[in-house]
């Protein structure tokens, strides 16, 4: 195990006041770091600009950040994606509604990025966040839970954070839309303040209606674009987002079931049973139980055993 308390990320040359920051090494592998990003703000506004030394993606468990990449764009960080941080690229983050978020963090050099960030050849660059399939949220927290234990070796670790890394990068590269700057840009704001409004309250009874006026769009165009941009319909992004957030109350053995299914926003336990095991084919009392018992051959044979169902 890597020594808890060392730095992950690099830190702003100012950290901003309003933001508690704790960083964490968890695990050191020859070809990656895993590592626990927390904050803890007291506003909503953006930090200093920032950059990394080397390239990082981060997967939120819990919470919501905003990544500012430029002027007028931003993506959200959220349990159900994954947002890079490309090495030497300036940045600033935020934290909508100053609810901070909880994340992992896996950091990669340069022998991984070649395949994954080339932009050269005539190849359209990486976009920089992407929409989890249900078997990385799976894989995403059960590496965290293992990770809590002291059972876990760096062999076991780094292989589960590099299959998770390549589902990760693998979500960068689809749904992009065509290039046309001045579109293009309007119809990012308006995906990402969906995503946004969905983050800081996904147990909401969210309609079309309510998150097109969040969009500024209409029902029709905003479903349309939203596909085009995320890959997946309103509903399926806000039922996944909701299950997301529920991963890690399911695999601890303290928390009652039903509340969290009430508190996730679903109308009981059994609609709750139904939507999980729909998207990661698991009902919650079985991946719970599975959780506890399982060694990590078996965890990995969870994500992998449904493959072509979960993909």
């Amino acid at each position: 195990m890597g020594a808890v308390g060392v730095l992950l990320l690099q830190p702003p040359a100012t950290v901003p006041r309003f933001v508690d920051v704790i960083r964490k090494t968890l695990l050191v592998g020859e070809t990656l770091e895993i590592g626990l990003f927390c904050a803890d703000p007291s506003s909503d506004a953006c930090g200093a600009v920032e950059r990394q030394a080397a390239n990082a993606v981060v997967l939120p468990i819990s919470g919501v950040f905003s990544k500012h990449e430029a002027p007028g764009h931003y993506v959200t960080g959220t349990p159900s994606s994954a947002v890079l941080f490309a090495a030497d690229t300036p940045y600033r983050i935020g934290f909508p509604g100053a609810i901070g978020d909880r994340a992992l963090t896996l950091r990669f050099g340069e022998a991984l990025a070649p395949e994954h960030l080339d932009r050269g050849g005539g190849r359209e660059p990486l976009a920089s966040h992407g929409l989890l399939r249900p078997r990385a949220m799976l894989l995403r927290n059960l590496l965290w839970a293992r990770l809590q234990t002291s059972a876990i070796d760096r062999i076991e670790g780094e292989a589960m954070a590099l299959e998770l890394l390549g589902l990760a990068l693998g979500a960068m590269g689809a749904g992009r839309a065509p290039r046309r700057p001045a579109a293009l840009k309007r119809r990012r704001r308006a995906v990402e303040r969906v995503k946004e409004a969905v983050a800081l309250a996904p147990a909401d009874r969210w309609s079309v209606g309510r998150l097109a006026a969040v969009a500024n769009l209409s029902p029709f165009h905003l479903c349309r674009v939203f596909r085009q941009m995320v890959g997946t319909s309103i509903y399926d992004y806000v039922l996944r987002e909701r299950l997301s957030q529920t991963l890690e109350a399911v695999l601890e053995a303290g928390e009652d079931l039903t509340a969290i299914a009430l508190d996730a926003g679903f109308a009981s336990h059994s609609h709750f049973t139904a939507r999980f095991r729909s998207v990661f084919g698991y009902t919650p009392t079985a991946l719970r139980r599975i959780g506890l018992a399982a060694n990590g051959v078996q965890l990995r044979k969870i994500v992998t055993a449904r493959r072509r169902r979960l993909a």
